[in-house]
């Protein structure tokens, strides 16, 4: 059962409740998330729910009904992030992880993690233990292929993953290994379930062969019993009668899982399909299906590989692949990040009096929160702000690493005023991300759409849903500086009469209903997010430059700067212009360019850029 403690609790009731327990030889979890104080107990509890109602201290008494009690979404409402080194799993980035199915050698091993690193891996996967049907079959370097990968960790900064197939291994796991993996012939192995929860390691559990979705979690259970939170569920195929394929994935386990349980969730669709073209499709649907993260075979001369080289992809079919994910992961809210393991670094790096935070607008559900999120992880503080100009100041001051600042909407066009602030603040764009906007109409708990008068949200927000309040002429719209504002006001005025227009993760964490989900006038709704700090971070390879600039006021004179662009074969890719303040009908150009220009190779563009522009500055390199 579940105890939800009273925000008020003293530390003295908190300690008798946890006594009484301990006497009892139960075992417990705290968890505080969402403002709630619970206390999870698993175990023989000789006492009874109405024993512990009574106690001091105690709000509620809620059962678990599932036989996993550590691993049920009932304990934990959030969701669980694993955390690897600098990589976690279970956030808004979709983690990686990549790999030949054994280790070989050294220089195989080491070849095959640079190549997956520069596609995007953040993990490196391959066995140094292979448990194989067969007694004859290559079997794994054992203890030499464990120094193998860590000598790829040291030379690469992958983190590793390899099996356990016995709990003989765990000291040589523990000196060499960053996460273990229960293969699916051990899922029901429970001595060695009990071995890796007790090493405290981030485990990867696949499911077994032939296991329902209730015996992989009741493995997984047994984990955490021991005190090893940091399991990482790994759906790899389930054996059926199909013979096209060499196990059948069960991509329907995901939203299944998302429903039953916290834990992250890893696909394998290498070892679910078995044939090297049809790991990519089915790796695209596992993505669009909501999988956290992606474990695939990734092979240099796979015809010669020691073990499932027809499952394993050529490194350049990997890149294709992940560039794929790319497109698919922000339409369901996630994020593909080439550049995760060299943010992370650069952040650790940040001297030790910074802030180590970027500053948004709104509030925390926001999309800019969001975006922040989906850019930097859990590495940086999200700090709230007022206003756009707000979040330019603080990083000017210092007060925030970095600012996240919307640029444009697919829908609703550009914010101008970023643009404005953007020429008047001597910040650097240092990177962008691209998120999906599904707006939701948000209220209190009873309210309908029948009963609510006004609507509160930012002007693109409402722009961006015309078509549905146009179904609604009564609604009087109240506009606000951001769509988490509107939750918030809403939620804080306790008007029942009102709603908001704000996204699902505001609602979560505002607690508050939502009447109506997508009601945005497009699916096709995104928002790009520019990355500022006061300068540059590192220097790094990059594909893409902001500037602006402006021209003389004679014909031709625009024209003869994008003949500078066309003449070098520099893609256009964004083409703004706004007035110059206190120079009527003058106009300063933003410009986004897909290529680096301050390269030594484009020196000749720098020129004759200045030559032909009265005014030039490089807003950002990224």
């Amino acid at each position: 059962m579940i105890l939800v403690l009273d925000s008020d609790i003293t530390q003295t009731q908190k300690d008798k409740i946890r006594n009484m327990l301990s006497d009892d030889g139960c075992i417990t979890r705290e968890i505080t998330e969402s403002g709630r104080n619970v206390i999870g107990i698993i175990g023989n509890n000789k006492k009874s729910a109405t024993d512990f109602s009574s106690l001091q201290g105690v709000k509620e008494v809620v059962p678990i009904k599932t036989s996993y009690k550590l691993v049920s979404r009932d304990l934990k409402k959030g969701d669980t992030k694993v955390k690897v080194g600098n990589v976690v799993v279970g956030g808004d980035r979709i983690v990686v992880i990549a790999g030949p199915c054994a280790v070989e050698s050294r220089e195989q091993s080491l070849a095959i993690a640079q190549e997956v690193k520069k596609y995007g891996a953040v993990l490196f996967r391959g066995g140094a233990y292979k448990p194989r049907s067969s007694p004859y079959s290559f079997q794994g370097l054992e203890e030499e292929g464990l120094k193998i990968l860590a000598e790829v960790r040291e030379k690469t900064g992958l983190g590793v993953v390899t099996e356990i197939t016995s709990p003989t291994q765990a000291d040589l796991m523990m000196k060499y290994i960053d996460v273990v993996q229960v293969g699916a012939r051990n899922m029901q192995n429970f001595e060695l379930l009990k071995c890796v929860g007790r090493m405290g390691k981030p485990v990867v559990l696949k499911r077994g062969l032939a296991s329902t979705i209730e015996e992989w979690l009741m493995s997984a259970e047994y984990i955490m019993a021991e005190g090893n939170n940091n399991v990482i569920l790994c759906e790899r195929g389930i054996r059926t009668f199909e013979p096209y394929t060499r196990n059948t994935l069960d991509l329907s386990a995901i939203p299944v899982l998302k429903k039953l349980t916290h834990l992250p969730i890893v696909i394998d669709p290498s070892h679910a399909t078995g044939i090297r073209e049809k790991v990519s499709p089915m790796a695209r649907a596992a993505v669009a299906a909501g999988a956290d993260a992606l474990m695939i075979e990734v092979h240099n001369n796979p015809d010669q590989a020691l073990s499932d080289g027809p499952q394993s992809l050529y490194p350049d079919q990997f890149g294709q692949l992940t560039r794929d994910i790319y497109v698919i992961a922000p339409v369901v809210g996630k994020q593909m990040d080439f550049d995760y393991l060299k943010k992370s670094e650069t952040i650790n790096n940040l001297d030790k009096n910074s802030s180590k935070s970027a500053a948004f607008i709104g509030e925390y559900g926001a999309y800019s929160h969001k975006a922040c999120l989906g850019y930097f992880g859990d590495e940086i503080t999200p700090l709230p702000m007022k206003t756009f100009k707000d979040i330019f100041q603080a990083v000017e001051s210092n007060d925030a690493e970095y600012g996240v600042i919307p640029l444009e909407n697919s829908l609703s066009g550009s914010i101008h005023e970023n643009y404005d602030l953007l020429q008047e603040y001597d910040l650097k764009i240092i990177g962008e991300i691209t998120i999906r906007v599904k707006h939701a109409l948000i209220a209190h708990e009873g309210a309908t759409k029948e009963t609510i008068k006004k609507v509160l949200g930012p002007p693109p927000a409402f722009s961006q849903c015309r078509n549905y309040l146009d179904q609604y002429p009564d609604f009087e719209l109240v506009p606000v500086k951001a769509t988490s504002s509107a939750v918030r006001h809403v939620k804080d005025s306790n008007d029942k009469d009102a709603a908001a227009i704000g996204s699902t993760m505001a609602a979560e964490i505002f607690n508050m209903k939502i009447l109506e989900e997508s009601i945005e006038d497009n699916p096709r709704n995104y928002t790009r997010f520019a990355i500022i700090s006061k300068g540059y971070k590192e220097k790094a390879d990059v594909g893409k430059t902001s500037v602006i600039f402006s021209v003389g006021n004679e014909p031709g004179s625009l024209f003869e700067v994008m003949k500078i662009f066309s003449e070098y074969k520099i893609n256009l890719v964004k083409l703004e212009s706004r007035p110059m303040p206190g120079k009527p009908w003058e106009y300063m150009f933003y410009a986004d360019l897909e290529a680096d220009i301050e390269k030594a190779d484009y020196a000749p563009v720098m020129e004759k850029l200045k030559e032909k522009s009265e005014y030039l500055r490089i807003l950002g390199r990224y």
